[in-house]
C-alpha cells in the first residue's frame, strides 16, 4: 500500500473515533481496503467510459477549480437506453496555459466536454453488455466558450418535439443546447435569450405554471474575478481554498418558457430576484400537496430557498417558516446537494441536503403539509456524515425492497494537511457512503457492502442515477473532480421484482413532476416523482423504477399529471419497462373534486 494510501486509512478511521469521543455516538469507520464483492461494479473503463477530468489548477486556489464537474444522464438518440454527458475543465485564470498547470491533463485527452453514446446489447439470454462510444465531435456538441469553466447540465425537452435537449451550466456564460433529433445539437442560447453569465452551478428544468413548456431554474453560486482574487490562508497560515463568504453572492434566474424557442427572464416579477445567495442546488418538488411544483435551493454557508408556488407566476420564500432554511441548530449549513424522496413511504417528499465536514446532512422529513422537521439525528445519519464533505446525492432502492436507500459521494474543500504532508498533489479525497433504510426507521452505514469502487479515496462532486442498463436497478455515474469518471453498475437487487415507466405527457414529452402512484392488494401504496433534476450539477434518469420485493404483481398505476388531472392504467406488467402516456389511461376523479 502506498503511503497516501496508509494516510487515508489513518483519516478515514481516526476522524470518525474524534468524533465518537466529542459527540457520545458510535461512527462507523470505512475500510480503506477494496471491500471486494458488494452492491457495485466498477465498469466505466471496461465498458467504454474513459472519461478523465481536468480542473486546470496552477497552484492559485482558485475556488473555480474545485467545484465541478457534475454529470448527466440523457436518451439522446432515443433508443431507449442512457447515454453519458460529462463536463470538461480548462485552465483557471489569466493567461493561464497547459504549461502552468500543477496537475497536467491526461495524456492524450482531449479538452472540451465530452457525449459518450450507450451501445447497449441484450442477448437472447438476456445478459447484458454496456459499451459506450465518444460521439463529442459527430454530437456538435462543442466546446464551452472561451470564458467559460464547464460545471453541470439539466435534461429537458424544451421545445415539445420529443427529444431531450441539454443546458449547460458554467463558470462564464451557460448554454442551451438544442437536440435537432439526427444525433446532433445546435447551440441556440443566443436565439433562445438565454446565456446568463453569472457563475451557474445546478439548473432545473421545470413547469412552474403549468402552460406545458417546461421553463429554466439556475441556481447561481458566487462573484468571483479571476484577475483580482485574493489568496486565502488556513488556520495554520497555509495558502488554501477561500470559504464562499469571501465573495459576493450571485442571484439566482429563472426564465420562462414563451413556447416559441425562446425565454423570458422573469426573475423580479416571480418573487425570486430580490435576493442573492450562493446558491448550489435545486430541486423541484411539490411539497405541499397542492399539485404546483416549489423550489428547493441548497445555499453554500447561508439558509437554503424554499420557493413555494402561488400558482399565479410567483413565489413566495418559505423556508424559515417550514423549517428548511438551517438545520436543528439553528446555523445555516454548506448546502451543496439535495434529493427528494417519499423514503417513509408516507405519501409526501421528504429533503435530504449534503453539507460539509463537521457538520451533518441534513433529512428533513414532510409532515405532508409542507412543515418539515429535522431528524437527522433521530434517523441515524448524523454521525456517520461528520467527517465527510458531501456533495452528489440520490435516493437509491438498492435491493429493490420498496425502502429508498441514500448513496452520497465526497470530496474536501479545504486542503486535508495529512494528506498533503504524505505528498497528494491533491490532497481533497475522500470516500463516499451508502446509507440503508430500514423500513423508514432509521438508515445505517452500510458503505462497505458497496464493493471496490466505495473503498476508492477520491474527490467525487456531481452523481448521476439512472438504470443504464436497463435490467431493473439503479445504477451510479460519479463525475470526479481531476480524475476518472465512475460507473457503478448495481448488481445487489438481482432477483427481486421492480416495476420500470417512462410516463410522458399528452405532446410525447417527459411529465415532469408527474407523481406515480402503484397500488397493490394488501400491500403499501408506493410513490415516485417524475423528475431528473437534483443531486449536485446533474440530471438523472427521467423513468420511474419501483422496487416491488417479493411482490409478484401491481394492482393499479395511477399517474397525477402536472396539470392536475389524474389517470389510472391496471394490468401493467411488472419486471420490465413501460410507457404510459397521458390521454391512454382511465381519467379518476381529483381529490377534492
Amino acid at each position: 500500500m502506498s503511503e497516501s494510501a496508509l494516510v487515508r486509512r489513518a483519516v478515514a478511521h481516526a476522524v470518525p473515533a474524534l468524533l465518537t469521543g466529542l459527540l457520545g455516538q458510535a461512527v462507523p469507520a470505512h475500510s480503506a481496503e477494496p471491500a471486494g464483492a458488494g452492491y457495485f461494479d466498477e465498469v466505466a473503463a471496461a465498458s467504454g467510459l474513459g472519461f478523465v477530468h481536468f480542473n486546470g489548477m496552477s497552484g492559485g486556489y482558485t475556488l473555480v477549480e474545485i467545484m465541478a464537474p457534475g454529470a448527466a444522464l440523457l436518451d439522446y438518440d432515443g433508443d431507449g437506453d442512457l447515454d453519458v454527458y460529462l463536463p470538461q475543465g480548462r485552465m483557471v485564470g489569466p493567461g493561464k496555459t497547459l504549461a502552468d498547470a500543477r496537475l497536467p491533463p491526461p495524456p492524450g485527452a482531449a479538452l472540451g466536454d465530452r457525449l459518450y453514446r450507450n451501445d447497449l446489447t441484450v442477448a437472447a439470454d438476456g445478459t447484458r453488455a454496456l459499451r459506450f462510444t465518444d460521439v463529442s465531435a459527430a454530437s456538435g456538441i462543442g466546446a464551452a466558450p472561451p470564458e467559460s469553466y464547464s460545471m453541470g447540465a439539466a435534461t429537458g425537452d424544451f421545445d415539445n418535439d420529443g427529444r431531450v435537449d441539454l443546458y449547460l451550466t458554467a463558470f462564464g456564460p451557460d448554454r442551451l443546447l438544442r437536440n435537432r433529433g439526427d444525433g446532433t445539437f445546435e447551440d441556440v442560447t443566443a436565439r433562445a435569450g438565454l446565456g446568463d453569465p453569472a457563475w451557474g452551478v445546478s439548473a432545473s428544468f421545470v413547469d412552474y405554471d403549468r402552460d406545458g413548456w417546461l421553463d429554466v431554474y439556475v441556481a447561481n453560486y458566487l462573484d468571483q474575478d479571476l484577475a483580482r482574487d485574493t489568496p486565502c490562508r488556513s488556520p495554520a497560515s497555509a495558502l488554501d481554498y477561500c470559504n464562499p463568504l469571501v465573495y459576493r453572492p450571485q442571484p439566482d434566474r429563472l426564465y420562462r418558457n414563451r413556447g416559441d424557442g425562446t425565454f423570458q427572464e422573469v426573475s423580479a416579477r416571480a418573487g425570486i430576484g430580490g435576493v442573492s445567495a450562493p446558491g448550489l442546488g435545486v430541486i423541484a418538488t411539490d411539497v405541499n400537496a397542492d399539485g404546483w411544483p416549489d423550489l428547493y435551493v441548497a445555499n453554500d454557508s447561508t439558509p437554503n430557498f424554499l420557493w413555494v408556488n402561488q400558482k399565479d407566476g410567483t413565489f413566495r420564500e418559505d423556508a424559515v417558516i417550514a423549517g428548511v432554511a438551517v438545520a436543528q441548530s439553528g446555523a445555516p449549513q454548506a448546502s451543496m446537494g439535495l434529493a427528494a424522496g417519499d423514503f417513509d413511504r408516507d405519501g409526501d417528499e421528504d429533503l435530504f441536503v449534503t453539507n460539509l465536514t463537521g457538520e451533518y446532512n441534513t433529512l428533513y422529513v414532510n409532515d405532508g403539509q409542507g412543515w418539515f422537521e429535522d431528524r437527522s439525528i433521530a434517523l441515524g445519519l448524523t454521525g456517520p456524515s461528520l467527517p465527510y464533505t458531501t456533495f452528489g446525492a440520490g435516493w437509491i432502492d438498492l435491493e429493490n425492497d420498496g425502502w429508498p436507500d441514500l448513496l452520497v459521494v465526497s470530496g474536501a474543500v479545504t486542503i486535508i494537511r495529512a494528506l498533503s504532508e504524505a505528498g497528494d498533489p491533491f490532497p481533497l479525497s475522500q470516500t463516499n457512503q451508502i446509507f440503508a433504510n430500514h423500513g423508514g426507521r432509521g438508515f445505517a452505514d452500510v458503505t462497505e457492502r458497496g464493493g471496490a469502487a466505495l473503498a476508492l479515496s477520491e474527490v467525487s462532486r456531481g452523481a448521476a442515477f439512472g438504470d443504464l442498463d436497463n435490467d431493473g436497478d439503479t445504477d451510479v455515474l460519479v463525475a470526479n473532480n481531476n480524475g476518472p469518471a465512475r460507473l457503478l453498475l448495481s448488481r445487489a437487487a438481482d432477483g427481486a421484482h421492480w416495476f420500470g415507466l417512462r410516463v410522458l405527457d399528452a405532446r410525447g414529452r417527459d411529465a415532469y413532476g408527474a407523481r406515480v402512484e402503484i397500488h397493490g392488494a394488501g400491500a403499501p401504496v408506493l410513490t415516485r416523482r417524475v423528475r431528473t433534476d437534483g443531486s449536485y450539477a446533474s440530471a438523472n434518469d427521467p423513468r420511474v423504477l419501483f422496487g416491488l420485493g417479493d411482490r409478484a404483481e401491481t394492482q393499479e398505476v395511477r399517474v397525477h399529471w402536472p396539470d392536475g388531472k389524474v389517470e389510472a392504467w391496471r394490468a401493467v406488467p411488472i419486471d420490465r419497462y413501460s410507457t404510459l402516456r397521458q390521454g391512454g389511461g382511465t381519467a379518476v376523479a381529483a381529490e377534492g373534486t
